[in-house]
């Protein structure tokens, strides 16, 4: 299992991004985080090792560049944030090491709005969908869109957010879930919780990307 860091062209902009296939992948997850939140955040690291050691490629980009980060606006920017992961998307799409891995997205925060509206622009092709602490109802309109199975998992602290996630799961057509962790804010940083959140993340991949649920489509 070989990580590599490259460049990502895309129209106007090339983004960072850091991508892992196990020897035996059943399939990739993409990355799509939230504001504050970068390829080098610890979290991402943790959550992106235990997929690889679960034989799930990882791709972990940065949704904008340096620059780009430095403007506050641009990290609640979702028309941008989707353009890019959509470009992204297509990009890894056409490279030959994936062949035909079956893809989905795990997003966080704002990056989790982003990974909706990009999961109902693609379509079937997005396998599954899984959102960490993050901000579905910032696309409510877009989510009765979306074909590919959703799990939502939120902190059992995080009231506010709670409510959000509650009303963008109303709003789902797809196969769905709504996981509640106990004692956990957004950000899962409570000894244990990032790891059963990642844990519920690993089981929902697995699932939908199982040859079976491939077939189906």
């Amino acid at each position: 299992m070989k990580k590599i860091d490259m460049d990502i062209p895309l129209k106007s902009v090339t983004l960072k991004g850091s991508l892992v296939i196990p020897e035996k992948a059943k399939g990739i997850v993409v990355f799509s985080n939230g504001s504050g939140s970068n390829r080098a955040n610890s979290r991402t690291k943790f959550l992106a090792e235990l997929l690889q050691k679960c034989n799930i490629g990882t791709l972990v980009f940065d949704l904008l560049t340096e620059e780009e980060e430095l403007v506050y606006e641009n990290k609640y920017n979702i028309d941008l944030l989707v353009s890019r992961l959509i470009e992204t998307t297509e990009w890894l799409m056409q490279k030959k090491s994936i062949k035909d891995l079956p893809i989905g997205y795990l997003g966080s925060n704002t990056g989790a709005a982003a990974a909706m509206r990009a999961a109902a622009y693609f379509g079937k092709v997005i396998k599954a969908v899984v959102s960490r602490g993050g901000r579905p109802d910032m696309v409510i309109n877009t989510l009765n869109q979306i074909s590919a199975p959703t799990l939502l998992i939120v902190g059992g602290i995080d009231v506010p957010i709670i409510g959000m996630n509650k009303m963008a799961f109303d709003e789902l057509q797809s196969i769905k879930e709504m996981k509640i962790i106990p004692r956990a804010t957004q950000l899962f940083k409570e000894p244990g919780k990032l790891q059963e959140a990642a844990e519920m993340a690993i089981t929902w991949f697995n699932r939908h990307f199982s040859k079976k649920e491939q077939l189906s489509y």
